[in-house]
């Protein structure tokens, strides 16, 4: 019998139920450990180990956890791996550096032996803590916009005030930003152009704010 023979009876064998419950999203999903503990008896079975390790990794500016899931016969010595990235966030409110590195090591492993075992798992973000955070992002975000209600456009479309104080200008590309955040050279061309004369008095105050 080939590594792979064994790996599909395995697959065929392998059941993890979603065990654990998630309070917030209200759904429930199954954890690495679960599918670890589950997989000891069948491997036991038919002969085979399971190794799982990390790397950590560099791709286009952003570090990721890679693991990798190696299934191996222990009659024959032949073996078959999986690997699954999850990236490494610079920070996270309330956890320190290990703790975010052991948050994309867990996501990693779970990925990695889902496609290894062919799991069915449709559920990304797992954890109450995860849900909360993306649902208090989501408020926050909410609360920002509201605030920032336009309140008047001039300058032909190209300025506009928000809640009829802080002065936007408009970028070649379309994005808006705030007077203050705009180059003083940039400004000084503004204030000679015709067009942004709706908004002079804005500029003005900005460019005599860094003269002083």
């Amino acid at each position: 019998m080939s590594v792979y023979e064994k790996l599909m009876l395995v697959q065929a064998e392998l059941k993890v139920p979603k065990g654990q419950y998630n309070s917030f999203g209200k759904y429930k999903y199954r954890s690495c450990e679960d599918i670890l503990e589950a997989a000891k008896p069948v491997l036991a079975k038919h002969k085979a180990v399971l190794k799982v390790g990390d790397d950590l990794v560099f791709v286009e500016g952003r570090f990721y956890i890679k693991a990798t899931a190696v299934f191996t016969d222990v009659e024959s010595g032949e073996a078959i791996e999986n690997s699954a990235l999850a990236r490494e966030e610079d920070s996270k409110k309330g956890m320190d550096g290990s703790q975010i590195t052991g948050t994309a090591s867990s996501y990693a492993r779970k990925y990695c032996l889902n496609g290894l075992f062919a799991l069915d798992d449709t559920k990304d973000a797992d954890t109450d803590q995860y849900c909360q955070q993306v649902e208090a992002g989501k408020k926050k975000a909410a609360d920002k916009e509201q605030k920032q209600q336009v309140t008047s456009i001039c300058c032909g479309g190209k300025a506009r005030y928000i809640n009829g104080t802080q002065l936007q200008i408009m970028s070649s590309n379309g994005g808006w930003y705030n007077v203050e955040q705009i180059p003083t050279n940039s400004l000084r061309v503004m204030l000679s152009d015709a067009a942004y004369q709706d908004a002079r008095s804005g500029i003005e105050a900005v460019l005599n704010a860094r003269s002083v």
